[in-house]
């Protein structure tokens, strides 16, 4: 019997065929100004080639990070796919795949096409292992990807000096018709010492966000998504608000925030403007300080420590990583 998996709730965030008709009808009402793109800088390659002793992250595009923590160079979701579907990719990735370094470990949220994209994977440099949810290590493995780890939801990896934790989000998977839920979901929490980065994947809002932050605690940067949200009725479930992020953000006890997911692709009716709007609106609102939040350049590398107050430099050609 095949196993399908459920949020920590007991729901499986499937809809109706009435409902998918209403949002696509909600749609076709709808004018979206889709002018705006999201900054890039030119990449630092040659830092990030070099680079085994910081802590760095580097934002890709969606939910694609290159995270250089404890001498590993790891990436989130890797996905440098020019199209999803019919749809065009809204902006090119930050940093080129054939730019990369040698990756170590490649971490997985789940099997969504957004966040697992087998040409990119096949493509990326370096003899990884690949972290994933229970139930997608035989995908991996049929098409020849052989160090591959399967985790469950709480479970964790320890690769040289990192830690790796799956933790639950809620959401839900499917690749074709047959195998809707048949693999699970989550984030990441990635641990060196007293430096740990959660990636929380893709969610909606959920209460087990506050259980991953009494767990973990000290959470340095957190990367939460906060697009594709509209409709909220339909949406909630899989996708949280940008001001759900922020919640999540405070639930999980995080220092820095920053956003992913709402950039790259048109998953539903929001556009990547109105997601960074939102996102700041609710900053402000509840006071916190703007060098918490890093809304990052496309491209862009930062460097984090527990050992700074917020992690504040920003990396460029001019900067030196032993400087």
């Amino acid at each position: 019997m095949i196993k399908r998996y459920l949020n920590a709730d007991g729901s499986s965030n499937l809809k109706s065929l009435a409902d998918l008709r209403q949002w696509q009808k909600e749609r076709r009402s709808k004018k979206k100004d889709l002018s705006f793109l999201v900054p890039r800088v030119e990449p630092d390659v040659v830092l990030l080639s070099g680079n085994r002793e910081k802590p760095t992250v580097t934002f890709i595009g969606h939910s694609t990070f290159l995270v250089q923590l404890g001498g590993l160079n790891i990436v989130t979701d890797p996905v440098w796919a020019a199209r999803m579907g019919f749809a065009r990719r809204l902006t090119s990735p930050g940093v080129p795949i054939k730019a990369l370094p040698p990756i170590d470990v490649v971490v997985l949220s789940h099997a969504h096409y957004d966040h697992l994209h087998l040409g990119s994977l096949r493509r990326l440099p370096g003899d990884f292992v690949s972290l994933v949810p229970e139930g997608l290590a035989g995908w991996f493995r049929r098409r020849g990807f052989r160090r591959v780890e399967e985790l469950s939801w709480w479970s964790e990896k320890r690769i040289g000096g990192v830690t790796f934790g799956f933790v639950p989000a809620k959401h839900w998977t499917r690749r074709t018709p047959w195998d809707t839920n048949t693999s699970h979901w989550g984030g990441w929490v990635m641990r060196h010492g007293m430096d740990c980065l959660y990636f929380a994947g893709d969610s909606g809002y959920d209460g087990v966000f506050r259980e991953i932050g009494e767990k973990y605690g000290e959470i340095r940067v957190a990367l939460i998504p906060i697009g594709a949200y509209e409709p909220e009725w339909f949406m909630r479930d899989s996708h949280m608000s940008p001001e759900e992020a922020v919640q999540t953000f405070v639930d999980v006890g995080g220092s820095i925030f920053v956003p992913m997911h709402y950039d790259a692709f048109r998953l539903a009716d929001d556009s990547p403007k109105e997601a960074l709007d939102r996102l700041l609106a609710e900053w402000e609102r509840r006071g916190f300080p703007l060098e918490r939040l890093w809304t990052m350049e496309l491209g862009q590398t930062r460097l984090w420590s527990a050992d700074e107050t917020y992690g504040q430099k920003v990396f460029g050609k001019s900067d030196q990583i032993h400087g």
